[in-house]
């Protein structure tokens, strides 16, 4: 067992690590304990009773958090020509083709979302096992797959994130920093996981949303009452 460190025994000191609380009170736990020097992101998980290796039962979706996430978002935009002006204009960090699908052959990766166009898939398509595991694949469930190229820009800065529940049937998910004002990070939370409730599979039974944590980084869970979500 790891030993605990001086600063997580006094964050545990802090509260009640058997009892649940609101969404509200958690927020506010949250913050308190934490200790790191940086801003710390605040993160919830949700454990979904779903089956994820069930096609019928994949929980994914995107949400645009009404504050933001608290991050600087880098984007890069793989398009012709045509499209870099618009996304330049829309604030791309990045943006053309060839060289920047070169640049990630040879192991670049240094952005947050990748955007791109239909047309030129399949060169992205190319890119999946370098692009696949760090989540930056492009993606039309997601939105990141688009002829609207600067809209997706602007969505992808303002804080829309995309989300997908891993192979243990647990979506996580950063809804801001701790430097948000509580109300602000309320709201946050309160649109993302409304959003994993309006994507209940049909196929999954019994309790869809089992268990919910919130914390920030490197800082110890928090237990949600989920009957708090829409109080």
């Amino acid at each position: 067992m790891a030993k605990l460190t001086k600063k997580r025994k006094e964050a545990l000191a802090k509260f009640d690590k058997n009892a649940t609380f609101t969404l509200n009170d958690a927020i506010k736990i949250v913050k308190q304990i934490s200790n790191t020097k940086f801003d710390s992101s605040v993160d919830v998980d949700v454990r979904l009773g779903v089956d994820p290796r069930k096609a019928n039962q994949m929980v994914r979706g995107t949400v645009m958090l009404p504050h933001g996430t608290g991050k600087t978002v880098r984007v890069l935009v793989l398009c012709t020509p045509d499209k870099e002006d618009e996304a330049k204009a829309a604030g791309a960090d990045f943006y053309g083709l060839d060289e920047y699908i070169q640049k990630i052959k040879e192991g670049w990766t240094d952005v947050d979302v990748i955007i791109t166009m239909p047309s030129v898939m399949p060169k992205v398509g190319a890119l999946g096992k370098i692009l696949g595991p760090r989540g930056l694949m492009p993606n039309p469930k997601t939105g990141t797959v688009t002829m609207e190229v600067g809209k997706a820009v602007l969505e992808a800065k303002a804080g829309k994130i995309d989300f997908k529940v891993d192979k243990y049937g647990i979506i996580h998910a950063a809804v801001g920093k701790t430097s948000f004002e509580d109300e602000k990070l309320l709201e946050n939370a309160r649109e993302l996981l409304n959003t994993i409730i309006k994507l209940k599979p049909t196929a999954a039974k019994g309790t869809y949303m089992k268990s919910l944590f919130m914390s920030s980084t490197m800082g110890p869970g928090i237990r949600v009452d989920q009957k708090s979500i829409t109080v």
